[in-house]
């Protein structure tokens, strides 16, 4: 099962990437990326791809392991309920872990990832070399693979959220006039909501991963149909900074 999640997340990745490179203006978006931006958003996916999967399977579980030694399959749900654990609970989770990053207190280490200037399905995972160690994800997945019993469920609410994730940080939108703009669009988080997330013109709106009821819940939330002019803030940080910041 977890081969199949990480099939659909590559498969996923793959055609984004393919996408992007066949439209005129995904394509001239990729050749203004500077080096640096290659290079940063490389080995962003490279951390959040290969190495954070392996700490999960590793360390994290081994820690867990220890730390909870006869709870291993002791919670028993159905694959939809695992699978609502999943997609729902967990993504408000990631709601409020999200803030937590636009906080005073973490935001000098998030705002690497608010550096991206266009939306684009390689800057997903655009972040300092350290960072995923805090968002929830990387913690509560390998929880909760630890105490389900069946984890089937709940492992794809893992991989349509990253598949999500990966769609909403690029620029593969979906006409308002679409039938499947009109089922989606009123609980999902689009591509176009993030973009607003991402931008300079709108502050501290559309947090949400998966779902947009969470933003509603707590005001906030941004609607446009339409693109922000400008994607990302600027900065002045180095490379180094960038990727190790504050330990840099």
């Amino acid at each position: 099962m977890q081969n199949f999640v990480q099939l659909l997340v590559f498969v996923a990745f793959i055609g984004l990437v393919g996408w992007t490179i066949s439209n005129p203006f995904g394509r001239k978006q990729l050749q203004l990326k500077s080096r640096e931006d290659w290079l940063i958003d490389g080995i962003g996916l490279t951390i959040q791809g290969m190495l954070i999967p392996l700490l999960q399977a590793t360390l994290v579980y081994w820690l867990y392991h220890n730390l909870l030694p006869n709870q291993q399959g002791i919670i028993k749900l159905s694959p939809i309920l695992a699978f609502i654990l999943s997609f729902i609970f967990v993504d408000y989770l990631y709601y409020w872990n999200h803030r937590l990053l636009h906080s005073k207190f973490f935001w000098s280490v998030h705002q690497v990832h608010h550096t991206v200037t266009q939306m684009d399905v390689l800057g997903t995972s655009r972040n300092t070399a350290w960072t995923s160690l805090l968002i929830v994800y990387l913690w509560i997945h390998t929880l909760f693979l630890y105490l389900l019993a069946d984890p089937t469920g709940y492992l794809l609410g893992v991989s349509l959220t990253s598949a999500l994730d990966l769609w909403r940080h690029s620029r593969l939108m979906i006409s308002a006039n679409n039938w499947l703009y009109q089922f989606i669009s009123s609980w999902l988080i689009l591509p176009q909501d993030h973009a607003w997330h991402h931008c300079s013109e709108v502050y501290n709106c559309n947090y949400g991963a998966n779902l947009k009821f969470w933003d509603k819940l707590h005001g906030t939330y941004y609607e446009n149909q339409g693109l922000p002019s400008t994607i990302g803030i600027p900065s002045s940080l180095t490379l180094s900074q960038k990727l190790l910041f504050p330990f840099s």
